[in-house]
């Protein structure tokens, strides 16, 4: 019979190996350094989120105020159309007035003027 002498353990590095630990090795930190990056790109993100939200709310604030002008300017130009037309109708009623006290006066001097004049009582 034949005796196989027992192998001896001896330590050596195999490429194979290396290379798959350093490339284990490197996925890890450059996906740690990946989740990292989106992590603060989210945070970025809300805050710009956030931002533009206040900006819009102070946005929607301003447009109210301004529709709420809007509204008053539009009700001051109808009471000051309003308030022409009242002025036209009292001018042409105070123009029809100015004509009849002017028939009064000549009716009333005609008639003034058909008597004769008073006598004084002394």
């Amino acid at each position: 019979m034949v005796t196989v002498p027992t192998p001896t353990w001896k330590f050596e590095w195999n490429l194979n190996t290396l290379v798959s630990l350093i490339g284990f090795i490197g996925i890890f930190f450059a996906w740690g350094a990946t989740w990292n990056q989106v992590q603060s790109e989210m945070r970025a993100n809300s805050a710009a989120i956030e931002r533009l939200d206040k900006r819009l709310t102070a946005a929607e604030v301003a447009l109210r105020t301004l529709d709420t002008q809007e509204i008053r300017i539009a009700a001051v130009e109808k009471q000051a159309s309003e308030a022409a037309v009242s002025m036209r109708s009292l001018e042409s009623t105070l123009n029809t007035l100015g004509s009849d006290i002017r028939v009064v006066r000549e009716i009333l001097q005609r008639i003034e003027g058909d008597r004769p004049p008073p006598t004084s009582i002394r």
